[in-house]
Order: C-alpha cells, then sequence, then structure tokens
C-alpha cells in the first residue's frame, strides 16, 4: 500500500497459513465453539479460530445507482479443532447460511458470523452463506472503506476489505484460492484478480468470472466494476492485462495506460533483483475514483490517477514490489507491517539507483543527517509501530513504517555487503514463498546468511524508539 506522495502527486497531475494451531480432537458434544479472532494483538477479531479456508466461490451481484450488494459465498473450509461452532467476518446482513446442504443456525454481530454447525478436528466442509446490504453503510475498526460512484466501484483497502463483500477468515495467515463472479449491467465491464475465465450476458446484466490461480490472503481480492480501456499482452510468457477507468479524460486515460503498460517491463527489472515472480498473471487498474492510495492487489495493483512523473513510476515499482512482499510473502501479524512496506520502499529507492538517481546509501545518509534526534520520526518502534493496541490502521501505515522500514534495510546492505544482502533478499522471498514472515525470523535469516550478530543492528532501526547511532555496525559510519 501506498498513500505517502500520491495526494502531491494527483494535485500536479490535476492540471486503500492457517487459523489457530491445531488441538487434541473432542467429541462434538464437548466441544468449544470457535474462536471469534485469530489471534492477532491489533485487530483480535479479525480471522478466526479453528478453521482454515481452502477456497472462496463467490457471486456477487452489484447495483450502481443504490449501490446495494447482495450474493452468496462458497466458503470451503477445513476444521483445525474439533468445534461446537465456527466463526467467518462479514459485515453484511446475512440471509441464510448451509453447511453441506443443510440449513444451519447463526448469529450475527456488527463483524463477526458465527455458524451453529459442529466441526470435527480436518473435517472438510461446504458453507454457503447468503448476504445482501449496502456496504458503505457499515465500517470496522475505523475503516470505511466501500469506494464508489453512481457509476464505478472498486473493492480495495488495507488490512481489511473482504468483510465489506464476501465472507472470510480475514487475516493474513489463512490463504486461500479465490473465483469470484460478478454481475452487474452489461454496459459495464468487471476486473479482478487472476484471469478472466468468463463472461455471460443476460438480458441487461452480466456476469464476469475472474479467478486467480494462486491462493492469496482476503484483503487482497478485489473486484473493480465501471466501464473500463483494457489493454493486454504477453511479455517473457507471462500475460498481462490492464484497465484504465473511461471516467477520466482522454489524455489523463493515455497517460494512465501508458503507466499501466510499463507494468511487465518493471516486473521483468524486479525479477532481476529478488527472483522469479510468484504469480502467472500480472497487470494494474487505475481508477478514477478518488481513492488517494494504491494498493498491491494481487497480480494487479489498482492505483489513482496519478499523472507521469517520475513519482508515478516510483508508486508502480513499490506496489508491484508487494507482489513477493506482502503478497506472496505475507506479514505472520500487523506488528510485522514493516517488512511488507519497508520492502517496497527500498526498492524505490533501489529502482532510482539504478536509473540514474541516487545510491540507497545516499538516500540512507541524507535522510539520516535531516531529522534530528528529538524528531517524532524517531519516536515509535518501526517492529511494534501500535503499542497501545489502539486506532492501529492509522499507525501501521504511519511514514516512519515506510520510511525507516526502507532505511532498515539499506543499512542492513551497507552492513553485510551486496552479495549477502542480494542472497538474503532471493532466499527470504523463495523460502517463505507462500507462506508468512516475522522480524525475528528475517533477523535469524539475515544473521545466517552474513555470519553476523546483527541483534544491534535490528535493535537501533526497527526495535527502538530513539535515533540511531551514528556507527558501522548500524550501517553508518
Amino acid at each position: 500500500m501506498l498513500a505517502r506522495r500520491i495526494a502531491a502527486l494527483t494535485a500536479a497531475a490535476a492540471l486503500v497459513g492457517s487459523s489457530a494451531a491445531s488441538a487434541p480432537a473432542l467429541g462434538r458434544a464437548e466441544a468449544p465453539p470457535g474462536a471469534a479472532g485469530i489471534g492477532d494483538p491489533y485487530f483480535p477479531l479479525d480471522g478466526n479460530g479453528g478453521i482454515d479456508v481452502l477456497r472462496y466461490d463467490i457471486h456477487d451481484r452489484y447495483r450502481f445507482g443504490d449501490r446495494h450488494l447482495s450474493g452468496w459465498t462458497v466458503v470451503t473450509l477445513r476444521a483445525t479443532e474439533s468445534l461446537s461452532s465456527f466463526n467467518l467476518d462479514l459485515l453484511l446482513p446475512v440471509r441464510s447460511v448451509s453447511v453441506d446442504g443443510r440449513d444451519a443456525g447463526f448469529e450475527k454481530s456488527p463483524h463477526e458470523l458465527v455458524v451453529k454447525h459442529p466441526v470435527d478436528t480436518g473435517e472438510t466442509v461446504r458453507v454457503v452463506v447468503r448476504y445482501a446490504g449496502r456496504p458503505s453503510a457499515y465500517s470496522y475498526a475505523g475503516e470505511s472503506n466501500w469506494l464508489a460512484s453512481d457509476h464505478e466501484v472498486v473493492a480495495m483497502n488495507q488490512p481489511h476489505m473482504a468483510p465489506w463483500w464476501f465472507p472470510s477468515n480475514d487475516h493474513p495467515l489463512d490463504r486461500a484460492h479465490v473465483r469470484m463472479s460478478i454481475t452487474v449491467p452489461k454496459e459495464s465491464q468487471v476486473i479482478g484478480n487472476g484471469r478472466r475465465v468468463d463472461r455471460e450476458v443476460r438480458g441487461g446484466l452480466a456476469t464476469t468470472t475472474w479467478e486467480a490461480r494462486e491462493p492469496m490472503v482476503p484483503y487482497l481480492a478485489f473486484f473493480a466494476a465501471g466501464r473500463f480501456e483494457i489493454a493486454r499482452g504477453r511479455l517473457d510468457g507471462r500475460p498481462w492485462y490492464a484497465a484504465v477507468s473511461k471516467l477520466l479524460s482522454p489524455a489523463q486515460r493515455q497517460v494512465a495506460m501508458g503507466l499501466m503498460e510499463r507494468t511487465p517491463r518493471l516486473l521483468r527489472w524486479l525479477e532481476r533483483q529478488v527472483g522469479d515472480y510468484p504469480f502467472s498473471t500480472t497487470g494494474g487498474l487505475t481508477t478514477a475514483l478518488p481513492v488517494g492510495f494504491a494498493l498491491e492487489n494481487q497480480t494487479r495493483p489498482t492505483y489513482p490517477w496519478m499523472g507521469d512523473g517520475p513519482g508515478a513510476v516510483s508508486i508502480v515499482v513499490h506496489e508491484l514490489a508487494h507482489q513477493w512482499f506482502g503478497d506472496s510473502v505475507a506479514v505472520e501479524g500487523w506488528t510485522d507491517i514493516w517488512l511488507n512496506e519497508g520492502w517496497a520502499t527500498y526498492f524505490e529507492q533501489y529502482y532510482a539507483e539504478t536509473h540514474g538517481g541516487p545510491t540507497t546509501d545516499a538516500w540512507l545518509r541524507e535522510e539520516y543527517g535531516t531529522s534530528s534526534a528529538d524528531d517524532p520520526f524517531w519516536g515509535h518502534q518501526v517492529a511494534d509501530p501500535c503499542p497501545g493496541h489502539e486506532d492501529c490502521v492509522s499507525w501501521i501505515f504511519a511514514p516512519f513504517v515506510y520510511e525507516r522500514g526502507g532505511l532498515a534495510l539499506a543499512a542492513l546492505r551497507n552492513r553485510v555487503g551486496d552479495a549477502d544482502f542480494a542472497t538474503l533478499t532471493g532466499r527470504w522471498v523463495s523460502e517463505h514463498a507462500g507462506g508468512t514472515g516475522s522480524t525475528a525470523q528475517f533477523q535469524a535469516l539475515a544473521e545466517q546468511v552474513s555470519g553476523q550478530d546483527l541483534g544491534g543492528l535490528f535493535d537501533a532501526w526497527v526495535r527502538s524508539t530513539t535515533k540511531p547511532e551514528d556507527t558501522a555496525a548500524n550501517g553508518l559510519g
């Protein structure tokens, strides 16, 4: 996710694994209910205990006029514990629930759907949830995430988005396959993750189906509906698909599409730095909606109108870097968000370094030198940005998480040297691909690769609330 600099770019151009550990099997009569959360300290209701979702089959219909969404989702899940009931995360009102074809009782609170059906450890069930409502009427964790106008909608945000349009196990610890079929008026188009596999027109409506080959965490699933200009192609054998809102002016659309069409070549550059791209397709979407941030939806990031300056290219690099750092390697918990945003920020700077700009070392020293020791920039722990556990959405995306996270990586590169840093980068994304990563795991791998004790450096850059000392041990000096 990248909100910083978007507002400035927009103004200039105008000229959002698995659940709890397995427990011993219990008989259904004595099994407890599933927990309402997966255990994340920042968001206690995120995710759910005792289940592992394998697949989401989403069937939604959206009306632009009153912004009403209705539909049903098949959630295929496996119980990791014996439970008397289990939860899903959903904000919309629920009409009915069935499990393996039989009606199931349920209770609905603002964020939680409790399905009153017992499951045994290891049992796989097929849950169908039917729901309807106006997503814009609901909020959670201080977020009102529905982004829509009378002619366009984009379901995009972080750290939460799924509960506004489908029931989910909403935490990065649980990724699943996603297939979505979205019905809108036939004059509109639908864009989603992965590849478009079908479009069926019936009367005045069209249902478009998108399917992602690789599993994803729930907040990375998205759809956009409206009228779009489309471009597609193939580079290095990989298909790409780009879309730009027709609500932008013709001149804006030309600039935005030119930027979206750079995605495959920018991805090729990143592959040379990081390793093989972890997904089977790529692309991007530029919306006309006033979103104010870009987001790394898996395989198809979304962007606001950004103009055509170098800052816009940098943002595309940032979101594409997230395809490895955040999408393929998800955070273990939201305390680890710097491992997403720090890497994406670092690669913005490294792209500049390799295209005639200042080196990451020069950037590190400039940023370090221009912030005094009493600057609030240094007053928070990067590896625990929301220790009070209040208003965590604001804190986990605060500028210090991005900037100090990227600076920490630049300092680490200085400390261990280019060769070990390149090895560390490749091993991190390959060894954790399709899984999660934590700060402790990253430090352990960095020490293994470099053969150095890096505890002091990690303490100084990501676990301290004071400015790091200007020493070689801290990647400075």
